[in-house]
């Protein structure tokens, strides 16, 4: 009996074309890609795929769009290393194998009928987009909607142009922040860590789940901010980066005591795993 197409994906890369290329920040651009042979790629928000250059090796990369916006899929990518920096240089036209998509995603159905706290720092928004764009275009799914992201600089920020309409949206509450603004700079927004945006929220516990994404460095003091509104670790979501270099459970290197990162996760609830070491 054959493989089907989704079973040799695991194993086999299956080629994408570069439809556009657009930069983000000085360090990240967002891919915008399809599938060669016409299929869609089947994620759901929260998963990754492992994206393969010839002569450069693979990377775990998280899905930056939702399953909704169907047609083609994107990629926020940081250069980062040799496989990152050679696809900084590929524009449209060019194309890139893709092995996924891996990993748990956001459990839409337990978000389902829920308020929702999505906080992310950094280049975590690229993952967290997925979501967002998914509750933009199920909205009768979710109840309040809050977004809070944190960036370096405002030279940092990652999807500048949606962030705006975000903020302008009557369907998100969205608070921006950056650590510090270099001299020259011109921002006339909040400057501070993203756990300043989160004691002025009105939160009602019992029908609130967080999900939080970002630098390792961001989660303890987030997660603490968080239970100080009364959120147990059972309605806190994170998302975990470790070095997924297989996305199929083999090599063992994003392992989590006895938890697989690339099968269990990347996505997990905080009660599954703060008491794990090394975890957060």
């Amino acid at each position: 009996m054959s493989d089907t197409p989704c079973q040799r994906s695991l194993y086999q890369p299956f080629d994408c074309e570069i439809i556009t290329v657009t930069d983000l920040t000085s360090a990240e651009k967002l891919f915008r890609v399809r599938r060669m042979d016409g299929l869609p790629l089947g994620h759901l928000p929260g998963q990754f795929v492992q994206v393969s250059l010839l002569g450069w090796g693979e990377a775990p990369i998280s899905v930056a769009s939702s399953p909704t916006r169907e047609g083609a899929f994107e990629l926020g990518v940081r250069n980062a290393g040799s496989l990152t920096s050679a696809m900084h240089l590929m524009q449209a036209g060019d194309t890139f194998g893709v092995r996924g998509p891996f990993g748990r995603s956001f459990d839409l159905q337990r978000l389902h009928g829920q308020d929702l706290l999505l906080i992310s720092g950094g280049c975590g928004l690229a993952p967290l987009r997925s979501l967002i764009q998914y509750c933009e275009d199920r909205p009768d799914e979710f109840d309040q909607i809050t977004v809070l992201y944190g960036a370096k600089s405002p030279g940092d920020r990652l999807f500048k142009d949606e962030l705006a309409a975000w903020e302008a949206s009557a369907r998100f509450a969205c608070s921006l922040t950056v650590d510090s603004v270099p001299g020259g700079d011109c921002f006339s927004g909040s400057v501070g860590l993203i756990t300043a945006l989160i004691p002025p929220l009105t939160i009602v516990p019992e029908n609130t789940v967080a999900v939080v994404i970002g630098p390792p460095a961001m989660y303890r003091a987030v997660i603490a901010e968080l239970k100080k509104k009364e959120l147990g670790p059972e309605r806190i979501v994170v998302s975990l980066e470790r070095q997924m270099r297989c996305g199929v459970g083999k090599c063992g290197h994003c392992t989590i005591e006895h938890l697989y990162c690339c099968q269990d996760g990347p996505v997990f609830w905080l009660d599954e795993i703060e008491h794990l070491r090394g975890a957060l």
